[in-house]
């Protein structure tokens, strides 16, 4: 008898570190990873304070969409592809208008039009900068890049970059018209 690998016993037999995967396989990539460059990456570890940010922003988020009426959801780790890569960022917002229009597909095809990406002690700010301009090129209107161990959340869009400190409120500038929250409540 001859027997077909199914997808998932060729994952298992790929070195999934270093192989890249067809975009109608995303699905399939191991959680906490990205596919960067061509190449499967872990997406480096999370300290408690990281998680602490995400959770609390995810949590704030999807609170305001219900307060607000805006409609449309917050999302952990739920993935989508830039023009170049397939990314897993820490927080994301779909707008009601692009849930709609798309569902919730196993991975969005662009990406979200809010995203949260949160630094990690390894991290490189060259790197989340980085991350924040391909998201930017990609569809995405608004990236907040979140600096736990300094308390500092910068916003970038298209047109500009603002700094908000530990004393500060930030606010969105383009979605979630009218959310703020005081920056020392993300890291709390």
């Amino acid at each position: 008898m001859v027997t077909t690998p199914t997808i998932s016993t060729a994952i298992e037999e790929e070195d999934v570190d270093a192989s890249a995967l067809p975009l109608d396989r995303y699905d399939e990539v191991p959680e906490g990873m990205e596919e960067v460059d061509g190449k499967l990456v872990e997406k480096i570890e999370v300290t408690i304070n990281h998680a602490a940010a995400q959770g609390n922003l995810v949590y704030a988020w999807r609170n305001y969409i219900i307060s607000s009426g805006q409609g449309g959801k917050a999302y952990p780790e739920a993935p989508c592809r830039t023009d170049t890569q397939k990314r897993r960022p820490d927080v994301a917002y779909l707008t009601a208008e692009l849930l709609q229009q798309y569902g919730q597909p196993n991975i969005f095809p662009q990406s979200y039009p809010l995203i949260a990406e949160i630094a990690s002690p390894d991290d490189k700010a060259e790197t989340l900068f980085s991350k924040a301009r391909e998201y930017l090129a990609s569809g995405c209107q608004e990236v907040w890049l979140l600096f736990p161990e300094n308390a500092i959340v910068i916003i970038m869009t298209a047109e500009k970059s603002l700094i908000f400190t530990e004393a500060e409120t930030v606010t969105t500038q383009i979605l979630l018209q009218g959310f703020s929250i005081p920056v020392a409540e993300l890291f709390a």
